[in-house]
């Protein structure tokens, strides 16, 4: 409560404050003042829950940290926006003032002018420096479309004031560029990195940007209430939005399309795929009209819309029935392209027009066909299971791009996400073995592909799918998780049980040094109560009293104390034994042997000392399996490091846990994935996994660092694009590389 009361008397104080006199009208000065009080007092609530969801945020991710440094960047960044956000709120509101105060200059001057001199300078522009302007740039232009409307009225009453012309979007004290770019200029007081500006970045626009509209209507109430344009009526004009300030606005010739314009006011990346289509159909036309080995097409008539779709569903109905392995290989444009004019002109007599395709139909044919070229090279290597997969995809796909365009243009198409969801599954989820666990994947996937190929092309049958085959992954994704969890509980609880077995180790050598054992004494000693000494550590702690009590038994054992009770150490000495897992039985013989008692009752013959010892040698200690002693030697002999190798081991300690690995098997010679999910940093233990959370190679860092310098193991980089936009950027690319051949080729003829 104290500190809201706080809050709110700062907040007050910057009410108070006037704007500097002198330069308007009294009553320009007075609206101007008013203007500027509500919008601090509007400006209180929101500002606060900014600052409330950026530290959210950034403790968040701090949560989700993969590696120590980023966790320590995202508190130290949450205690900085702790402790000085009072400075950044005032620092704020004294940028606000100081837009109120330059609302004439900056009416009569252009953004950022470039003089003639410094044309003439040339200097690198800084990566960080760009991104936050960038940032700043594109939230502004997306808070001035959000609030077009009343930021034009506003505009227009607060231009009357100063006697200027009309206002636009960064010239407006209370806009969203101005507003932006005095959080930016408050947050140098927090010294924030450039990832975690972008944070706050988002928190202004969630929390600030969307919450003006009821600050913008306050203020055009007040201007109006004092009669201030009281006719004028909200008809915007469309805002000119430079991606930078200084740009120069393109020529006409040069324009976007209609669509590309929409998809940047409405903030969509530069990468979406409407540009990308624009950009690949363009590069068609242009190989087509360079390219010389491209035959000119044949006059006829342009197959309909519905004469396609049957054309496409017989073609489609044929493959279903054939089962050889040439139905379920990816067709070429050309091939298909053949296919297709097969199917149209089926049936016609000799000399009868022949029916072809469109140039758009064509375009959109060939351009799924590349695609799919493009998507059967990212799963090389994966199997021929997921290369059928992708085959039988080839004509359900190309029936629902022709049919709607949008597959093309809208990166969110039900047919498109199905199509990049599929693929994804097959290459992460399908390494091309017969292992019994990816059959009820690849038993689903057909299913899918098979309702498909037999149902109409529809958007609604590929939502279906969809949701289908999402939650299928989903249930496996939560199966892996729970099962890579289960291995790396089981690894880091054997990483202690090693430490405390090597202090329990430790304490024994410091007994043995004074007075060593001998025969089953030692045999006890060596293989079976050091484990009942690392188990009681492990459970209760060094400096426990269960601890204390078992090092007491141990030196009774050794003669270091007085045994007081016989009884009672037997007691004590079968329950430790049974703790590491031996049989009652075998624990009361090694104890009434050990001690010399035996049970008058019992008529039982003890086995001897040299048995029990053997059998002690023999027995499996706690949390090791039958292979792990004979493999250690073997990882301990090595005569010399290579230099490279233990450059790769600093850099495997540095990769952050999620990590992937490609391991070739030496026997099929296929490679398969593995996921780095722990590394113990005092031994250096791994914990390889599949892809389904399953254990897989047993290896510490050093060998895993021998066997990526021997080349039989690789990193994957990670891949911020998935497979379908990889696709889709190698289609371009290698579109744009043929038409510079084509170009090149033709200039090379035309020459004399």
């Amino acid at each position: 409560m104290d500190v809201e009361q706080n809050r709110r008397r700062r907040f007050e104080a910057y009410q108070s404050f006037r704007l500097k006199d002198g330069v308007w009208p009294a009553r320009a000065q007075r609206l101007l003042d008013s203007s500027y009080a509500l919008c601090v007092e509007g400006l209180q609530e929101p500002l606060h829950h900014c600052l409330g969801d950026f530290e959210q945020k950034l403790f968040k991710q701090a949560e989700s940290a993969k590696l120590p440094k980023q966790q320590q960047d995202f508190l130290i960044s949450r205690l900085r926006v702790m402790h000085d956000r009072v400075a950044f709120e005032e620092r704020f509101l004294h940028e606000l003032a100081g837009a109120f105060n330059e609302i004439d200059k900056a009416s009569l001057k252009p953004d950022l002018p470039v003089s003639p001199r410094s044309r003439l300078s040339l200097q690198l522009l800084d990566q960080t420096e760009q991104e936050m302007v960038m940032s700043i740039e594109r939230l502004g232009a997306r808070g001035e479309m959000r609030h077009n409307s009343v930021l034009y009225e506003l505009g227009y009453r607060l231009a009357v004031l100063i006697g200027a012309p009309p206002l636009d979007g960064r010239s407006l004290p209370i806009g969203p560029y101005a507003l932006t770019r005095a959080i930016h200029t408050a947050s140098l007081v927090l010294e924030l990195p450039l990832e975690h500006h972008l944070l706050l970045m988002q928190s202004v626009e969630e929390q600030l940007i969307q919450a003006l509209a009821p600050i913008y209507d306050a203020v055009n109430a007040r201007l109006l209430e004092d009669g201030i344009l009281p006719e004028l009526r909200s008809i915007p004009v469309p805002r000119q939005v430079n991606t930078r300030p200084g740009a120069v606005a393109p020529e006409p010739a040069a324009a976007p399309t209609e669509k590309v314009r929409q998809a940047s006011a409405s903030g969509a990346a530069p990468s979406d795929s409407i540009e990308v289509l624009e950009s690949l159909r363009e590069l068609l036309t242009q190989r087509r009209t360079t390219g010389s080995a491209s035959p000119d097409q044949p006059a006829g008539r342009a197959a309909s819309a519905d004469e396609l779709q049957v054309a496409l569903g017989a073609l489609q109905q044929h493959l279903v029935k054939v089962t050889d392995q040439a139905s379920r290989e990816l067709r070429s444009a050309q091939r298909l392209r053949e296919e297709l004019l097969t199917q149209l002109n089926l049936g016609k007599p000799a000399g009868a027009t022949q029916t072809q395709l469109s140039v758009e139909q064509g375009d959109t044919v060939d351009l799924v066909a590349m695609l799919f070229e493009q998507l059967g090279q990212q799963l090389h290597g994966n199997g021929e299971n997921a290369h059928a997969l992708l085959g039988n995809m080839q004509l359900p796909v190309t029936r629902i791009a022709v049919a709607e365009p949008e597959f093309l243009e809208k990166r969110d198409h039900p047919a498109r996400k199905l199509l990049d969801t599929v693929t994804a599954a097959a290459h992460d989820w399908l390494d091309g073995s017969d292992d019994e666990s990816g059959r009820p994947l690849a038993a689903k996937l057909d299913q899918l592909v098979a309702r498909a190929n037999q149902e109409p092309p529809t958007a609604g049958l590929y939502t279906s799918l969809l949701a289908d085959i999402e939650h299928h992954l989903s249930l496996l994704t939560r199966k892996a998780q729970t099962a890579e969890s289960r291995h790396l509980e089981a690894a880091k609880g054997r990483e202690r049980l090693d430490q405390a077995r090597q202090r329990a180790s430790e304490y024994m050598a410091e007994r043995f040094a004074q007075a060593p054992p001998r025969g089953l004494l030692r045999a006890l000693l060596d293989r079976a109560w050091s484990d009942v000494l690392a188990l009681t550590l492990l459970r209760h702690g060094e400096h426990s009293g269960a601890f204390e009590a078992q090092l007491a038994i141990t030196d009774q054992l050794l003669g270091r104390l007085p045994i007081r009770d016989v009884e009672q150490l037997q007691v004590d000495v079968e329950v430790g034994l049974q703790q590491i897992g031996m049989h009652a039985e075998e624990a009361v013989q090694v104890a009434q042997r050990l001690l010399g008692l035996d049970d008058p009752d019992a008529n039982i013959d003890l086995p001897s000392t040299t048995d029990l010892a053997l059998r002690l040698k023999q027995h499996q200690r706690l949390g090791e399996s039958a292979n792990q002693e004979s493999a250690a030697p073997e990882i301990a002999q090595e005569a010399t490091i290579d230099p490279r190798e233990l450059a790769m081991q600093q850099h495997l300690r540095d990769l952050p846990f999620g990590s992937w690995f490609e391991f070739i098997d030496p026997v099929s010679r296929r490679m398969v994935r593995r996921k780095l999910v722990w590394h113990s940093p005092i031994s250096g233990r791994c914990l390889l996994v599949t892809q389904r959370g399953q254990r897989g190679e047993e290896m510490n860092i050093a060998q895993l660092a021998h066997e990526i310098v021997a080349g039989r193991v690789s990193q994957v980089p990670a891949q911020r694009e998935g497979l379908l936009d990889r696709a889709w950027r190698s289609l371009t690319g290698s579109l744009r590389q043929s038409t510079i051949l084509g170009q090149t080729q033709r200039q090379e003829s035309d020459r004399p």
